[in-house]
């Protein structure tokens, strides 16, 4: 299996982040990609004044990337957006999962909210107008087991635990991880996720200033499950592309059976 993870800035016009994911798109899909990735908050990260009415699935977000994946003939996580939650007051964050016919194949709801409190440095309370989804999510993609997360799910290990007793070999993590810890954190956690758990992890961030205080990591990357970094994005908007070997994964899942070994 061919993977993309797609690297963008999207900020407060929608329109134009739904054009730049369109290109980004197209351009895996010139590499002969199976599963593209795009970052959290695909269509819009700006100020919350400003964000666009949450919707359904069925609305114009799901609307434009099953369009994209239909016409490419090609698997799309459409990274995430503000769905139509359980209230007035909250949406979900969820990631849509659309096949090569374009059907919505899976969808998932971000479980662990980001309130974050670093005295002179950030505030930010996700779970303030985000409800938390309550379901692990494991979708067959062409007999592939792929688990789905979204950002700050990574520091949960438990979450990822489950996805893989369940069945997954890919764990896929659409983000907009923050630079003052992205820096020291995110590629340890993504690496740590993919040893414990002997599944390949893609990763897909956002990079650069969204809004005042809010600038994003980036460094998209696919990991294998002995946690060697294959494909690491630069410092730009753009698509990097790895083969999936599952083989490999399942020699070392074989030779070094921590997973079937657990005990707890």
């Amino acid at each position: 299996m061919r993977v993309a993870v797609c690297q963008l800035n999207a900020r407060e016009d929608r329109a134009a982040n739904l054009a730049a994911a369109g290109e980004l798109l197209d351009k895996a899909a010139a590499s002969g990609v199976d599963l593209a990735i795009l970052p959290e908050y695909v269509d819009y990260l700006g100020p919350g004044a400003g964000a666009p009415k949450p919707e359904g699935a069925d609305g114009e977000f799901g609307a434009f990337f099953s369009e994209r994946a239909r016409s490419l003939g090609m698997w799309v996580l459409a990274g995430s957006f503000h769905e139509t939650g359980p209230d007035a007051e909250r949406t979900y964050n969820t990631s849509l999962l659309f096949d090569r016919g374009g059907d919505l194949a899976a969808s998932y709801r971000k479980i662990h909210l980001y309130d974050v409190e670093i005295p002179g440095r950030v505030s930010y309370h996700e779970s303030r107008s985000v409800a938390p989804g309550t379901e692990a999510v494991v979708v067959d993609v062409e007999g592939v087991p792929v688990g789905l997360s979204i950002c700050y799910d990574l520091r949960f290990p438990e979450l990822y635990r489950r996805l893989a007793v369940a069945g997954a070999q890919v764990l896929v993590v659409p983000a907009a991880f923050m630079t003052h810890t992205g820096r020291d954190h995110w590629e340890v956690l993504l690496r740590a996720r993919a040893i414990e758990n002997q599944c390949y992890v893609l990763a897909a961030g956002q990079i650069g200033d969204h809004e005042p205080r809010r600038t994003c990591f980036g460094r998209s990357m696919v990991i294998d499950p002995w946690g060697t970094v294959v494909a690491q994005a630069p410092d730009t908007i753009g698509v990097t592309v790895a083969d999936i070997d599952l083989d490999r994964l399942a020699s070392i899942r074989q030779e070094l059976p921590s997973l079937a070994n657990r005990r707890l």
